[in-house]
């Protein structure tokens, strides 16, 4: 039985989701508060979680970020932010999707089996784990922040190794220049998006057979970059 971990203070919400996860066959546990939640999260292992922003003390985005460092299950936020920002934010710290409350209970089951299921794929291929990432011709040793080239250990400054430990750890999603500077170079950081160009060009001539045709970082004209998988 699939188990879910359900972070939200709002009691009535919690409840709902609790009860139909219930009835739809999974096993689910609430925590009404963010430090509750982040150390069942860390502590426990669940196959999913759905992560409300607004929390009494930690709030979600410090929980999906500490989450996601030690972790890649899959994080659902359910929330009534509903700014692109907002949604920017979330995904840019590891969210693998955003549910705007209100929210029918149909859809909410159907996104959690989806990501179970893609996670699943992932996880029984040997392409995930918890402390390295497995890519077709690239291995990514997260203890030691090491990167595998066909075997062969390929040396990537600091920015470099978290640009592409994010984009692998978020395969098959665009994400725009100023999402991947505000994720990898911090919110308020000073500096010029055009860095992320140039540090997507050296990531290329460090991964990919013919940087010029690139395989695995695929520009998307006009929108951004996505790591193919």
């Amino acid at each position: 039985m699939k188990r879910i971990l359900i972070i939200e203070d709002d009691p009535v919400i919690a409840e709902v989701q609790h009860d139909y996860l219930e009835a739809s066959g999974f096993k689910a546990d609430v925590a009404d508060r963010g430090e509750t939640g982040l150390e069942l999260a860390l502590r426990d292992r669940y196959d999913l979680i759905l992560l409300d922003l607004m929390l009494p003390g930690l709030d979600g985005y410090e929980i999906c970020r500490r989450v996601r460092e030690a972790s890649n299950v899959p994080i659902l936020i359910v929330s009534a932010k509903k700014e692109e920002v907002d949604k920017i934010r979330g995904f840019g710290l590891g969210a693998d999707d955003y549910i705007l409350k209100p929210f029918g209970l149909g859809e909410l089951v159907a996104r959690v089996k989806a990501h179970l299921a893609r996670y699943d794929r992932l996880v029984g291929s040997g392409e995930w784990r918890r402390d390295e990432l497995r890519l077709p011709g690239i291995r990514i040793d997260r203890q030691a922040r090491r990167v595998y080239v066909n075997e062969a250990e390929v040396a990537f400054t600091a920015k470099e190794y978290e640009l592409l430990l994010f984009l692998a750890s978020n395969p098959n999603r665009v994400f725009r220049k100023e999402e991947l500077f505000e994720r990898i170079w911090g919110m308020d950081a000073l500096g010029d998006y055009a860095t992320v160009t140039v540090h997507i060009g050296k990531l290329r001539d460090k991964i990919e057979r013919d940087p010029s045709k690139p395989a695995y970082i695929e520009t998307v004209w006009g929108v951004g970059y996505r790591f193919n998988l």
